[in-house]
Protein backbone atom coordinates (compact mmCIF):
# COMPACT_ATOMS: atom_id res chain seq x y z
CA UNK A 1 0.00 0.00 0.00
CA UNK A 2 1.24 3.49 -0.86
CA UNK A 3 2.35 5.54 2.17
CA UNK A 4 1.92 9.27 2.55
CA UNK A 5 5.67 9.71 2.20
CA UNK A 6 5.70 7.80 -1.09
CA UNK A 7 2.94 10.03 -2.45
CA UNK A 8 5.44 12.91 -2.62
CA UNK A 9 8.17 11.06 -4.54
CA UNK A 10 6.93 12.21 -7.96
CA UNK A 11 7.51 15.86 -7.03
CA UNK A 12 11.14 16.09 -5.83
CA UNK A 13 12.53 19.45 -4.73
CA UNK A 14 15.81 21.19 -5.51
CA UNK A 15 18.24 21.51 -2.60
CA UNK A 16 17.68 25.30 -2.54
CA UNK A 17 14.08 24.50 -1.54
CA UNK A 18 15.12 22.09 1.22
CA UNK A 19 18.08 23.61 3.10
CA UNK A 20 17.08 26.24 5.70
CA UNK A 21 18.99 29.43 6.39
CA UNK A 22 21.47 29.34 9.28
CA UNK A 23 19.38 31.77 11.32
CA UNK A 24 21.89 32.01 14.19
CA UNK A 25 24.50 33.55 11.89
CA UNK A 26 22.20 36.24 10.41
CA UNK A 27 22.22 39.82 11.77
CA UNK A 28 20.19 41.45 8.99
CA UNK A 29 17.29 40.22 6.87
CA UNK A 30 18.78 38.93 3.60
CA UNK A 31 17.17 39.92 0.31
CA UNK A 32 16.36 36.25 -0.32
CA UNK A 33 13.93 36.39 2.64
CA UNK A 34 12.70 40.00 2.27
CA UNK A 35 9.03 40.27 1.31
CA UNK A 36 7.40 43.63 0.57
CA UNK A 37 5.18 43.46 3.66
CA UNK A 38 3.76 40.78 5.91
CA UNK A 39 2.32 42.23 9.08
CA UNK A 40 -0.94 43.89 8.05
CA UNK A 41 -3.88 42.41 9.96
CA UNK A 42 -7.05 43.68 11.46
CA UNK A 43 -7.21 42.67 15.10
CA UNK A 44 -4.15 42.34 17.37
CA UNK A 45 -4.22 39.65 20.04
CA UNK A 46 -4.12 42.34 22.72
CA UNK A 47 -7.74 43.07 21.77
CA UNK A 48 -8.94 39.47 22.01
CA UNK A 49 -9.40 37.03 24.85
CA UNK A 50 -11.32 33.86 25.64
CA UNK A 51 -14.53 35.88 26.03
CA UNK A 52 -14.20 37.48 22.58
CA UNK A 53 -11.97 35.14 20.56
CA UNK A 54 -10.99 35.64 16.93
CA UNK A 55 -12.20 32.08 16.17
CA UNK A 56 -14.63 29.83 18.09
CA UNK A 57 -13.44 27.99 21.19
CA UNK A 58 -15.11 24.60 21.68
CA UNK A 59 -15.11 22.86 25.07
CA UNK A 60 -15.00 19.12 24.33
CA UNK A 61 -16.61 18.46 27.71
CA UNK A 62 -19.46 20.81 26.86
CA UNK A 63 -22.84 20.24 25.23
CA UNK A 64 -24.13 20.43 21.64
CA UNK A 65 -20.70 19.55 20.26
CA UNK A 66 -21.93 18.46 16.83
CA UNK A 67 -23.77 21.75 16.33
CA UNK A 68 -20.89 23.90 17.63
CA UNK A 69 -18.20 22.14 15.61
CA UNK A 70 -20.34 22.10 12.47
CA UNK A 71 -20.94 25.85 12.82
CA UNK A 72 -17.21 26.51 13.30
CA UNK A 73 -16.27 24.36 10.32
CA UNK A 74 -18.81 26.01 8.04
CA UNK A 75 -18.28 29.62 9.05
CA UNK A 76 -14.59 29.75 9.98
CA UNK A 77 -12.81 26.60 8.78
CA UNK A 78 -10.94 26.67 12.08
CA UNK A 79 -11.63 26.52 15.81
CA UNK A 80 -9.79 25.99 19.09
CA UNK A 81 -10.53 23.14 21.49
CA UNK A 82 -10.16 22.99 25.27
CA UNK A 83 -10.65 20.06 27.66
CA UNK A 84 -9.39 17.81 24.88
CA UNK A 85 -7.77 15.20 27.11
CA UNK A 86 -4.14 15.82 26.12
CA UNK A 87 -2.20 16.68 29.27
CA UNK A 88 -0.38 19.97 29.74
CA UNK A 89 2.68 17.90 30.63
CA UNK A 90 2.74 16.24 27.20
CA UNK A 91 2.04 19.52 25.37
CA UNK A 92 4.94 21.15 27.19
CA UNK A 93 7.23 18.16 26.67
CA UNK A 94 6.69 18.01 22.91
CA UNK A 95 7.45 21.74 22.68
CA UNK A 96 10.58 21.25 24.81
CA UNK A 97 11.80 18.47 22.52
CA UNK A 98 11.07 20.60 19.44
CA UNK A 99 13.07 23.48 20.90
CA UNK A 100 15.85 21.04 21.76
CA UNK A 101 15.98 19.97 18.11
CA UNK A 102 15.97 23.46 16.62
CA UNK A 103 18.60 24.67 19.12
CA UNK A 104 21.14 22.30 17.57
CA UNK A 105 23.88 23.88 15.41
CA UNK A 106 22.94 24.20 11.73
CA UNK A 107 25.55 21.66 10.62
CA UNK A 108 24.12 19.12 13.05
CA UNK A 109 20.51 19.61 11.87
CA UNK A 110 21.61 19.15 8.28
CA UNK A 111 22.57 15.56 9.10
CA UNK A 112 18.82 14.85 9.17
CA UNK A 113 18.10 16.81 5.99
CA UNK A 114 15.05 15.73 4.01
CA UNK A 115 15.90 14.07 0.71
CA UNK A 116 14.77 15.81 -2.55
CA UNK A 117 12.00 13.24 -3.04
CA UNK A 118 11.30 12.64 0.62
CA UNK A 119 8.74 13.96 3.05
CA UNK A 120 10.41 13.38 6.43
CA UNK A 121 13.36 14.98 8.15
CA UNK A 122 14.74 18.51 8.47
CA UNK A 123 14.14 21.26 5.91
CA UNK A 124 12.03 24.21 4.82
CA UNK A 125 8.37 24.06 3.84
CA UNK A 126 7.45 22.08 0.72
CA UNK A 127 5.43 25.08 -0.54
CA UNK A 128 8.64 27.13 -0.94
CA UNK A 129 9.03 26.67 -4.74
CA UNK A 130 5.72 28.49 -5.34
CA UNK A 131 6.98 31.80 -3.93
CA UNK A 132 9.66 34.25 -5.15
CA UNK A 133 11.11 34.75 -1.64
CA UNK A 134 12.06 32.30 1.08
CA UNK A 135 10.29 31.98 4.43
CA UNK A 136 11.70 32.63 7.90
CA UNK A 137 11.11 29.04 8.87
CA UNK A 138 12.71 25.66 9.46
CA UNK A 139 10.83 22.42 10.02
CA UNK A 140 11.16 18.79 10.93
CA UNK A 141 8.60 16.30 9.64
CA UNK A 142 7.94 12.74 10.79
CA UNK A 143 5.49 10.03 9.79
CA UNK A 144 5.46 7.48 12.56
CA UNK A 145 8.75 6.89 14.37
CA UNK A 146 11.44 9.54 13.80
CA UNK A 147 14.17 7.20 15.04
CA UNK A 148 16.29 7.14 11.86
CA UNK A 149 16.57 10.92 11.65
CA UNK A 150 16.86 11.27 15.43
CA UNK A 151 19.90 8.97 15.44
CA UNK A 152 21.60 11.39 13.06
CA UNK A 153 20.81 14.34 15.34
CA UNK A 154 21.67 12.64 18.64
CA UNK A 155 23.77 9.49 18.00
CA UNK A 156 23.49 8.48 21.66
CA UNK A 157 20.68 10.41 23.37
CA UNK A 158 17.77 10.13 20.92
CA UNK A 159 15.38 7.93 22.95
CA UNK A 160 13.60 10.73 24.82
CA UNK A 161 12.86 12.65 21.63
CA UNK A 162 11.45 9.56 19.91
CA UNK A 163 9.39 8.46 22.92
CA UNK A 164 7.76 11.89 23.28
CA UNK A 165 7.02 12.24 19.56
CA UNK A 166 5.54 8.75 19.29
CA UNK A 167 3.35 9.27 22.37
CA UNK A 168 2.21 12.64 21.03
CA UNK A 169 1.26 11.18 17.65
CA UNK A 170 -0.78 8.45 19.36
CA UNK A 171 -2.65 11.06 21.42
CA UNK A 172 -3.26 13.20 18.35
CA UNK A 173 -4.56 10.24 16.35
CA UNK A 174 -7.05 9.35 19.07
CA UNK A 175 -8.16 12.97 19.42
CA UNK A 176 -8.53 13.63 15.69
CA UNK A 177 -10.62 10.49 15.26
CA UNK A 178 -12.95 11.75 18.00
CA UNK A 179 -13.16 15.14 16.27
CA UNK A 180 -13.80 13.62 12.85
CA UNK A 181 -16.77 11.67 14.19
CA UNK A 182 -18.29 14.98 15.34
CA UNK A 183 -17.39 16.81 12.12
CA UNK A 184 -18.83 14.10 9.87
CA UNK A 185 -21.93 13.75 12.04
CA UNK A 186 -22.58 17.45 11.45
CA UNK A 187 -22.69 16.61 7.72
CA UNK A 188 -25.15 13.78 8.31
CA UNK A 189 -22.56 10.99 8.07
CA UNK A 190 -22.72 7.88 10.26
CA UNK A 191 -20.15 5.76 12.07
CA UNK A 192 -20.30 3.37 9.09
CA UNK A 193 -19.45 6.23 6.72
CA UNK A 194 -16.48 7.07 8.90
CA UNK A 195 -15.28 3.47 8.89
CA UNK A 196 -15.49 3.33 5.10
CA UNK A 197 -13.26 6.41 4.86
CA UNK A 198 -10.77 5.09 7.41
CA UNK A 199 -10.88 1.28 7.14
CA UNK A 200 -9.42 -0.58 10.13
CA UNK A 201 -8.25 2.75 11.52
CA UNK A 202 -5.74 3.23 8.68
CA UNK A 203 -4.81 6.77 7.79
CA UNK A 204 -2.36 9.19 6.23
CA UNK A 205 -0.76 11.22 8.99
CA UNK A 206 2.31 13.27 9.76
CA UNK A 207 3.68 15.50 12.51
CA UNK A 208 5.47 18.69 11.50
CA UNK A 209 7.57 20.63 14.00
CA UNK A 210 7.86 24.29 12.97
CA UNK A 211 10.50 26.79 14.06
CA UNK A 212 10.16 30.54 13.49
CA UNK A 213 13.33 32.14 14.91
CA UNK A 214 13.34 35.74 16.07
CA UNK A 215 13.72 37.97 13.02
CA UNK A 216 15.66 41.26 12.64
CA UNK A 217 12.95 42.76 10.39
CA UNK A 218 9.64 40.91 10.96
CA UNK A 219 7.57 43.46 9.02
CA UNK A 220 9.27 42.31 5.80
CA UNK A 221 9.55 38.58 6.55
CA UNK A 222 7.01 35.77 6.57
CA UNK A 223 7.14 32.59 8.62
CA UNK A 224 4.89 30.52 6.37
CA UNK A 225 3.36 31.98 3.22
CA UNK A 226 -0.44 31.76 2.71
CA UNK A 227 -1.65 28.24 1.95
CA UNK A 228 -4.23 25.62 2.81
CA UNK A 229 -3.49 22.19 4.30
CA UNK A 230 -3.98 19.14 2.09
CA UNK A 231 -5.53 16.44 4.29
CA UNK A 232 -8.74 16.20 6.34
CA UNK A 233 -7.93 17.91 9.61
CA UNK A 234 -4.90 19.60 11.16
CA UNK A 235 -4.39 19.88 14.92
CA UNK A 236 -1.93 22.63 15.82
CA UNK A 237 -0.21 23.01 19.17
CA UNK A 238 1.13 26.57 19.11
CA UNK A 239 3.38 28.12 21.73
CA UNK A 240 2.28 31.23 23.60
CA UNK A 241 3.66 33.57 20.93
CA UNK A 242 1.20 34.98 18.41
CA UNK A 243 1.92 34.10 14.78
CA UNK A 244 -0.89 32.08 13.20
CA UNK A 245 -3.33 34.08 11.06
CA UNK A 246 -6.32 33.07 8.94
CA UNK A 247 -7.82 34.98 6.04
CA UNK A 248 -11.47 35.96 6.37
CA UNK A 249 -13.39 37.38 3.42
CA UNK A 250 -14.35 40.99 3.98
CA UNK A 251 -12.00 41.32 6.98
CA UNK A 252 -8.48 40.29 5.96
CA UNK A 253 -5.85 38.55 8.04
CA UNK A 254 -7.05 37.72 11.56
CA UNK A 255 -4.81 36.27 14.30
CA UNK A 256 -5.66 32.96 15.95
CA UNK A 257 -4.50 34.02 19.37
CA UNK A 258 -2.92 31.42 21.68
CA UNK A 259 -5.20 30.18 24.47
CA UNK A 260 -3.67 28.35 27.42
CA UNK A 261 -3.61 24.55 26.80
CA UNK A 262 -5.90 24.91 23.76
CA UNK A 263 -5.28 23.22 20.43
CA UNK A 264 -6.15 24.75 17.06
CA UNK A 265 -8.13 22.57 14.61
CA UNK A 266 -8.45 23.55 10.95
CA UNK A 267 -10.09 22.13 7.86
CA UNK A 268 -7.92 20.78 5.04
CA UNK A 269 -8.60 20.33 1.33
CA UNK A 270 -9.78 16.71 1.53
CA UNK A 271 -12.50 17.60 4.04
CA UNK A 272 -13.40 20.58 1.84
CA UNK A 273 -13.90 18.08 -1.01
CA UNK A 274 -15.80 15.58 1.16
CA UNK A 275 -18.12 18.33 2.42
CA UNK A 276 -18.68 19.47 -1.20
CA UNK A 277 -17.26 22.88 -0.31
CA UNK A 278 -19.51 23.41 2.71
CA UNK A 279 -16.51 23.31 5.07
CA UNK A 280 -13.83 25.60 3.59
CA UNK A 281 -10.18 24.64 3.83
CA UNK A 282 -8.89 27.67 5.66
CA UNK A 283 -6.29 29.94 4.05
CA UNK A 284 -3.65 30.64 6.69
CA UNK A 285 -0.11 31.89 7.23
CA UNK A 286 2.42 32.50 10.01
CA UNK A 287 4.16 35.78 10.81
CA UNK A 288 7.37 36.17 12.81
CA UNK A 289 8.54 38.10 15.85
CA UNK A 290 11.55 40.35 16.46
CA UNK A 291 12.38 39.06 19.94
CA UNK A 292 10.68 35.66 20.40
CA UNK A 293 11.42 32.28 18.85
CA UNK A 294 8.01 30.78 18.06
CA UNK A 295 7.49 27.01 17.93
CA UNK A 296 4.44 25.09 16.71
CA UNK A 297 3.60 21.42 16.22
CA UNK A 298 1.14 20.54 13.43
CA UNK A 299 -0.46 17.09 13.18
CA UNK A 300 -2.03 16.32 9.79
CA UNK A 301 -4.59 13.53 9.35
CA UNK A 302 -6.46 12.08 6.40
CA UNK A 303 -7.63 8.88 4.70
CA UNK A 304 -5.07 6.34 3.39
CA UNK A 305 -3.32 7.49 0.18
CA UNK A 306 -4.89 4.69 -1.91
CA UNK A 307 -8.45 5.49 -0.82
CA UNK A 308 -10.97 7.38 -2.95
CA UNK A 309 -12.15 10.82 -1.90
CA UNK A 310 -15.31 12.46 -3.25
CA UNK A 311 -18.16 14.64 -1.99
CA UNK A 312 -20.29 12.80 0.55
CA UNK A 313 -23.08 10.99 -1.30
CA UNK A 314 -25.84 12.54 0.86
CA UNK A 315 -24.88 16.06 -0.24
CA UNK A 316 -26.55 17.46 -3.40
CA UNK A 317 -25.01 18.82 -6.60
CA UNK A 318 -21.54 17.35 -6.46
CA UNK A 319 -18.89 20.03 -7.17
CA UNK A 320 -15.73 17.90 -7.24
CA UNK A 321 -14.75 14.73 -9.06
CA UNK A 322 -13.73 11.55 -7.29
CA UNK A 323 -10.01 10.82 -7.07
CA UNK A 324 -7.49 8.96 -4.94
CA UNK A 325 -5.91 10.75 -2.01
CA UNK A 326 -2.42 10.24 -3.47
CA UNK A 327 -3.58 11.78 -6.76
CA UNK A 328 -4.77 14.89 -4.99
CA UNK A 329 -1.50 15.14 -3.05
CA UNK A 330 0.34 15.01 -6.38
CA UNK A 331 -1.88 17.74 -7.87
CA UNK A 332 -1.39 19.93 -4.79
CA UNK A 333 2.38 19.41 -4.87
CA UNK A 334 2.47 20.70 -8.46
CA UNK A 335 -0.21 23.42 -8.39
CA UNK A 336 -0.68 24.47 -4.72
CA UNK A 337 -3.67 26.83 -4.41
CA UNK A 338 -5.00 25.93 -7.87
CA UNK A 339 -5.44 22.26 -6.90
CA UNK A 340 -9.10 22.43 -5.85
CA UNK A 341 -10.10 24.31 -8.98
CA UNK A 342 -8.46 21.64 -11.14
CA UNK A 343 -10.80 18.91 -9.84
CA UNK A 344 -14.04 20.89 -9.96
CA UNK A 345 -16.80 19.43 -12.14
Amino acid sequence: MTTLSEAYKDTPLNLQHIVPLDFESIQELPDSHAWSSSNEFTLPCSQTDEKSPSVPIVDLKGTNLVEKIGHACENYGVFQIINHGVSSKLLNEVEYQARRLFALPAHQKLKALRSPGGATGYGIARISPFFPKFMWHEGFNMMGSPVDHARELWPIDYDNFCDVMEEYQKKMKSLVYQLLLLVLESLGASQEDMESLFPTYESAESLQLNSYPSCPDPSRAIGLAPHTDSLFLTILNQSDTNGLQIFRDGIGWVPVCPVNDALVVNIGDLLHIFSNGRFPSVYHRAIVNETKHRISMAYFYGPPPESEIAPFAKLPLRKYRSLKVKEYIGIKAKHLDKALSLIRL
